[in-house]
C-alpha cells in the first residue's frame, strides 16, 4: 500500500455547539479515509475540547480554522481563532487543555497576527497491511495430539512344564 504523505485538510467555521458535533463527524471521515481509524476517538475528543474552549472563551459565532496535517508519521491538529487571550493549563485539570495534553504526544500554543493557534500532535505511523500466514505449530505441541498408544493384547497363560511332566511314583 502506498501512502501519499503530507495529507492536509482545512476547514473554516463559525463556532457553535451544533458545529462542534458536525466537525467531529467530518474529522472522523477524514481520518478513516487516511486509514487512521485508531486515532479517530482521541483526535475528535481533542478537537472538541479546543472548539469548546473557543466557544466558551472567545464567544459565540466566532470564526476559527481547524487544520489537520498528517506527514505519514505524525498527525498535527490545530485550531486558530481571533481571540487575544492565550489559553492556560489549569492545575485543577479535568477538561480543556488538560484533556488535550492527555490525548496527545505534544501540544502548544502560539500567538498570530489575528489571534492565536492551539495545536496538538499524535504519533500516527503509516498504516501497513498485514498478510496473515499460518504458522507451524510450536515445538512440543504435537506431543499432546498424538494418537493413543496401542496396548498389546494380554498373552494367554500356557501350561507350564510342571503341569505337563508326568508325575514320578
Amino acid at each position: 500500500m502506498t501512502v501519499q504523505f503530507d495529507r492536509h485538510y482545512l476547514v473554516e467555521l463559525q463556532v457553535s455547539a451544533e458545529r462542534v458535533s458536525q466537525l467531529r463527524r467530518i474529522i472522523a471521515a477524514h481520518l478513516r479515509h487516511w486509514s487512521l481509524e485508531l486515532h479517530i476517538r482521541p483526535v475528535c475528543r481533542g478537537v472538541e475540547e479546543l472548539l469548546t474552549n473557543v466557544h466558551r472563551h472567545v464567544g459565540d459565532d466566532n470564526n476559527c480554522v481547524v487544520e489537520l496535517r498528517w506527514s505519514g508519521r505524525h498527525l498535527t491538529v490545530s485550531v486558530a481563532d481571533n481571540g487575544s487571550e492565550m489559553p492556560r493549563l489549569l492545575s485543577t485539570g479535568g477538561g480543556g487543555l488538560s484533556r488535550v495534553m492527555a490525548l496527545s504526544d505534544s501540544w502548544g500554543t502560539c500567538r498570530t497576527a489575528e489571534g492565536k493557534v492551539v495545536w496538538f500532535t499524535r504519533y500516527a505511523k503509516e498504516p501497513r497491511t498485514v498478510v496473515l500466514v499460518p504458522l507451524p505449530p510450536l515445538p512440543g505441541a504435537g506431543e499432546f495430539r498424538r494418537p493413543p498408544v496401542a496396548v498389546p493384547e494380554p498373552v494367554p497363560e500356557t501350561a507350564t512344564a510342571s503341569d505337563s511332566a508326568p508325575a514320578l511314583v
